[in-house]
């Protein structure tokens, strides 16, 4: 499918990208530009042929004939890293190479590859919705992709865009075509305010423990303990999200508040039917996504009860 690939960062997504191109024999070489020194001794466990390199001089190195011909670079830095690269792309990439990212908000990378990238180099954007809350290459697993949506968005090279897509569906993902501000808002909603609450629910929950001081914190209860996994995210991932998609997420928190006032008028009005007319609807979105297998039914998500 391509001869070389040059993965830009190798967190969890990069190297989750990695074990599955390795996995799916997908290019003849993989390369990797990682700076984390303790991202890159656990790299050298994935597959001794990776490639690893300290300089994105592509040309000035030693093994230059092997990876001035890179068909793919997908960029997996945090996104605020992007502006740094992509001079660094300008320079020596060919214009036969297709740029990917999978960057978490997209209206922001549509703008900065128009200004910035060159007219010669062709960057097709793309977002695996895939992950954790961990971070770092030695969570990363090759099955992370499979039956997982990955959106890719329309470009003009079409046959560009089929090999992007082809890449995404060999790792194991449903791919979609979907256009940038769709994107933005749809996941305003149903990504990045839950991490947004998730976040504001711990900070809550800090605040309480210390006006009351009382140790609250160890007797968490189902609720604050899933919405504390959400929190424990890579906060610089998260600060550029909610950076780059600032309107879209302001205008979702907007709702949120207006939705929270709602319910704590039904609360102190004791509305009965309009409180638990609320509920009942709220549990179908639960039944909606376990029959789209986008969740299993299993008490408790899964865990394990031992």
């Amino acid at each position: 499918m391509f001869k070389n690939i040059l993965i830009v960062g190798c967190g969890l997504i990069g190297s989750s990208i990695l074990r599955a191109s390795i996995n799916k024999k997908i290019s003849k070489n993989l390369f990797v530009f990682e700076k984390s020194k303790k991202n890159i001794r656990e790299i050298k466990k994935i597959n001794k042929k990776i490639i690893i390199l300290k300089k994105l001089d592509i040309r000035g190195l030693e093994i230059s004939k092997e990876i001035s011909d890179i068909d793919l670079v997908i960029l997996a830095t945090p996104m605020s890293q992007y502006e740094k690269v992509i001079p660094h792309l300008n320079k020596y990439l060919s214009k036969k190479s297709l740029i990917t990212d999978v960057g978490s908000t997209k209206e922001n990378i549509s703008r900065l590859k128009n200004n910035s990238l060159s007219k010669s180099l062709d960057w097709i954007m793309s977002h695996p919705i895939s992950g954790s809350e961990v971070s770092g290459p030695k969570y990363g697993s090759k099955s992370l992709f499979i039956n997982k949506w990955c959106i890719v968005f329309s470009d003009k090279n079409k046959i560009k865009q089929k090999k992007l897509v082809n890449f995404w569906k060999k790792i194991g993902s449903k791919v979609i075509i979907m256009d940038e501000k769709v994107h933005d808002k749809i996941f305003s909603i149903t990504s990045h305010l839950p991490h947004l609450i998730a976040y504001n629910l711990i900070k809550t929950a800090q605040d309480f423990q210390k006006t009351q001081k009382k140790d609250v914190i160890k007797f968490s209860a189902g609720g604050l303990r899933d919405f504390s996994r959400i929190a424990a995210s890579n906060e610089i991932m998260w600060r550029d999200i909610f950076f780059n998609n600032k309107k879209n997420i302001v205008s979702a928190i907007d709702l949120f508040i207006k939705n929270l006032k709602s319910f704590k008028k039904n609360i102190e009005n004791l509305d009965d039917n309009t409180l638990r007319k609320k509920l009942v609807n709220s549990k179908k979105v639960r039944q909606q996504i376990l029959n789209l297998k986008q969740d299993i039914a299993k008490p408790d998500f899964g865990r394990d009860q031992n």
